[in-house]
């Protein structure tokens, strides 16, 4: 091991946490958000929705597995939610500089210095997760002794970091029996494998793009990173799918489009729900579920016109988890069905999607 160079996490309130570098010797700003999964770093990382955001891993041990390599299935890699890395920088409390897994082909840190992303090792990420629980999301920036200071906080939540995000053409997956539009505001690669496994073809298109004239039996709206207002284009293009009236399904940001286009407002969460073990219940009924949750804003479903009903609720905070038409098939969930690395309780929500393409084919 090389010699540690000191690093320091800084965030806005002033309050400092002092430890090492590993990944890229450079600096970042961005907004501290925590994830309190046990396992799933590489998914975590490669994740759209964690878009111009400091990541901060509560569980202690990482790096222990390594990174698995870039073989790809289905034009997608098997192992990877997008095609790079997208948080600015990554905090943990211990990192292992020894890895040994079956699929690893190099370290964390390795891959943080192919990607030019910087992380920070040896504090108390708990304690930073207890803050920010405390006093809400902050923003923040990490100074790596020898390189430049980090300039001032940067809110990225001002950018339309969907539009980054997005894929920048029209691009197809599979051979199956349903065309699936897939409007990207920044999906996750196990939407299209989820999709993929359920005779599908996907038709990936960008987040503004007008593909209501398109020949398709379904449009799969997908989760983003960032305030769901930027995305006005999105929710236009969705308001006029609805008048189409072919089945169409929400993840994550893809509830707040559909929400939107509904007639719903949203807000932004005090710390956002971000864990792979947040329960939530199907309104109307007994059932609860465990789900995979990655968000910070939220909607409000008060302003939903009487043909549409909240689906699930978050028993937690009592947030609004999805929602669905009375009589049409439009329905969108908070949380992600499609979770990587898991809980996979709710994927059956892809299969309500095929029965509904093929309830409403040819029309």
């Amino acid at each position: 091991m090389t010699e540690r160079k000191r690093a320091t996490l800084i965030l806005e309130d002033g309050t400092r946490f002092e430890g090492y570098s590993f990944g890229e010797p450079c600096p970042a700003v961005g907004e501290v958000v925590f994830n309190t999964a046990m396992t799933g770093y590489p998914e975590s990382l490669t994740d759209p929705s964690y878009s111009g955001q400091i990541l901060v891993i509560t569980y202690p041990l990482i790096g222990n597995y390594g990174v698995p390599g870039p073989e790809a299935e289905n034009g997608i890699p098997r192992f990877y939610e997008s095609d790079r890395i997208h948080v600015r920088a990554l905090v943990v409390s211990d990192y292992s500089f020894e890895h040994s897994h079956w699929n690893a082909t190099r370290s964390l840190d390795e891959w943080l210095r192919e990607h030019k992303v910087p992380g920070i090792y040896g504090v108390d990420t708990r304690q930073i997760t207890k803050l920010i629980r405390e006093k809400g999301v902050m923003l923040g920036k990490i100074a790596v002794e020898g390189s430049p200071e980090p300039g001032r906080f940067e809110d990225p939540n001002t950018d339309n970091l969907v539009a980054a995000a997005s894929c920048s053409e029209v691009q197809t997956y599979g051979n199956g029996k349903y065309r699936v539009v897939l409007v990207d505001c920044g999906c996750k690669y196990n939407i299209i494998r989820c999709l993929l496994r359920r005779d599908t073809t996907v038709i990936r298109v960008p987040w503004n793009y007008d593909f209501t004239g398109m020949d398709y039996d379904g449009v799969m709206i997908s989760n983003g990173p960032g305030d769901p207002a930027m995305a006005r284009e999105t929710v236009d293009i969705i308001r006029k799918a609805m008048q189409v009236g072919k089945p169409i399904f929400g993840i994550c940001m893809g509830n707040q489009i559909l929400s939107m286009a509904a007639g719903a407002r949203t807000y932004k969460l005090k710390y956002g729900h971000r864990s792979h073990n947040q329960p939530v219940s199907m309104c109307g009924s007994n059932r609860a579920y465990i789900t995979s949750q990655n968000h910070g804003y939220a909607v409000d479903p008060s302003a939903l016109g009487e043909d549409w009903e909240p689906f699930f609720v978050n028993l937690n905070d009592g947030t609004n988890e999805g929602i669905r038409h009375k009589t049409k098939p439009f329905f969108s969930v908070q949380f992600h069905p499609e979770a990587t690395s898991g809980p996979v309780d709710t994927e059956y929500l892809f299969d309500e999607l095929v029965e509904q393409m093929e309830k409403y084919r040819g029309m």
